[in-house]
């Protein structure tokens, strides 16, 4: 378990502003009360169109970084290639970012709910991936 103040960040990556916002917003409210771990949103394009924008990104990255690493959760393909490229730069992007293999929602919720517990980067990575698992029937 890491330290509030220490928490993992996640960044959501959407090809929409309002999506990324939205999905940031549900996840740190479902959360539950006291410290959220740091989460932003990373969507749209810098003239508020739909695309991904690298700079996005490595702002959000920056933002939400205490130090104890940062998942990164992305809605389509293209953002998907968007951070394997920056994390292969090697300083686009705080040490310690990972690409999570994660539902775009439920992952994000799942990420910022484990973070704000206090989990470290691999506990939070497992428990946004194990939401592929979720059934909803």
């Amino acid at each position: 378990m890491t330290a509030p103040d220490k928490a993992v960040g996640v960044v959501l990556v959407s090809h929409s502003r309002d999506v990324a916002e939205s999905v940031a917003r549900l996840a740190a409210g479902l959360a539950g009360g006291g410290a959220t771990a740091p989460v932003a949103a990373a969507g749209g394009t810098e003239d508020g169109g739909f695309g991904t924008s690298a700079e996005r990104i490595s702002a959000a990255a920056a933002e939400v970084d205490r130090g104890s690493g940062v998942a990164v959760l992305v809605d389509l393909g293209s953002a998907v290639l968007t951070v394997k490229a920056l994390l292969a730069e090697g300083d686009e992007l705080p040490d310690g970012t990972r690409l999570v293999d994660a539902p775009f929602l439920e992952g994000a919720v799942a990420a910022v709910v484990s973070a704000s517990a206090g989990a470290d980067l691999d506990a939070v990575v497992a428990s946004a991936a194990e939401a592929y698992t979720y059934h909803k029937e």
